[in-house]
């Protein structure tokens, strides 16, 4: 079997395939699968259903051991795929803290970091773009046209920031 990342896989019902493409792919991959839920009033708000989850992000734990606890996430582990968060330690026998690694999956993000640009500006454009679809949807190509012109604002109203 070999042991390198293959780029034209696509899907296959075998868990050993499976963990097999999760453990070989190469970072910018692995990248989406730290994509955690996002909470029922932000996914209406930005109209996306799940992101990236970053360092900053407060989340909740829906499922394991921790489940129900909140905290803000303090590392992302790209290469591992785990996330770190502030408040779910363990205790050694010397007194010293260490953080817990959790799967993504078990998360749902509940607020967002806004520090970052690049991460605003996909928001917004994600809000944008789910406005066209619904004028377009409605049969109107003049609000269409309108929409789209509103979402360049957007962009360049954030690189000036």
């Amino acid at each position: 079997m070999k042991t390198s990342f293959a780029k034209t896989w696509i899907s296959s019902i075998q868990t050993r395939k499976q963990r097999k493409y999760r453990y070989n792919a190469p970072l910018h991959i692995k990248s989406k699968f730290l994509n955690t839920h996002l909470d029922a009033s932000l996914r209406k708000k930005y109209n996306v259903r799940a992101l990236r989850v970053r360092k900053g992000d407060t989340v909740k734990v829906v499922a394991g051991q921790f489940k129900g606890k909140t905290g803000k996430v303090e590392k992302v582990d790209a290469q591992y795929v785990k996330v770190f968060v502030a408040g779910i330690e363990n205790h050694r026998k010397d007194g010293s803290k260490s953080l817990i690694p959790l799967q993504p999956s078990n998360l749902m993000i509940i607020d967002l970091d806004l520090s970052d640009n690049k991460r605003v500006l996909k928001l917004k454009t994600d809000v944008k773009k789910a406005e066209t679809k619904k004028v377009v949807k409605s049969g109107t190509k003049v609000k269409a046209e309108k929409t789209e012109k509103a979402v360049k604002a957007t962009k360049e109203e954030v690189k000036n920031e």
